[in-house]
């Protein structure tokens, strides 16, 4: 993240404890917005800004709905160079895939409205219940109704320190994209 950020404008949405806001800030990030909607979470950020040694005049918190600031952001005419999105389980199960992928599709849809061209996002899932295919699929279909025409530059998946059980595709919750706005 740190070395993505360099020089760029940040949105973290669903930042928690601020771990890719630490690195983008720490990376030279120009700017984050880091965006959660626990006080708590964004509490624990700020502390753990100061004791990485990171200056806060770089960071700006919000604690808010991410859909809610999603839009508020685009009414608001705001643009940024890298989007990161890591939210919260949507999907524990395959039953969940349909609900889940609403809401995938609408914060994606939304960040890329979000994007300059040339930005990049960064989108992750970790519901086990939503393939990295079906993943795929959401994102680019949130691209195409955002007129957002994205190229691929990595896929991220779990490490070999979390193996999957064959029979039980669902361990494979971990995934991500990193895209790039053409």
């Amino acid at each position: 993240m740190g070395r993505l950020a360099a020089g760029r404008d940040v949105l973290d949405c669903f930042c928690y404890s601020g771990g890719f806001t630490l690195s983008a800030l720490g990376g030279g990030a120009r700017s984050v917005v880091a965006i959660d909607s626990s006080a708590q979470a964004l509490a624990s950020a700020k502390r753990n800004l100061a004791l990485n040694g990171i200056a806060a005049d770089r960071a700006e918190w919000l604690a808010a709905d991410v859909f809610e600031a999603l839009r508020k952001l685009r009414r608001e005419g705001r643009q940024f160079d890298l989007v990161v999105l890591d939210p919260p389980k949507f999907a524990p199960t395959s039953k969940d895939a349909v609900r889940a992928a609403r809401g995938y599709k609408d914060i994606n849809l939304n960040a890329l409205k979000l994007l300059r061209p040339g930005g990049l996002l960064a989108t992750f899932s970790c519901s086990g219940g939503v393939s990295p295919e079906l993943f795929q699929k959401i994102v680019a279909g949130a691209a195409a109704d955002a007129g957002a025409p994205l190229l691929l530059r990595e896929r991220f998946r779990s490490g070999p320190d979390h193996p999957v059980r064959v029979e039980f595709p669902e361990g494979e919750y971990l995934k991500g994209l990193l895209l790039e706005r053409s």
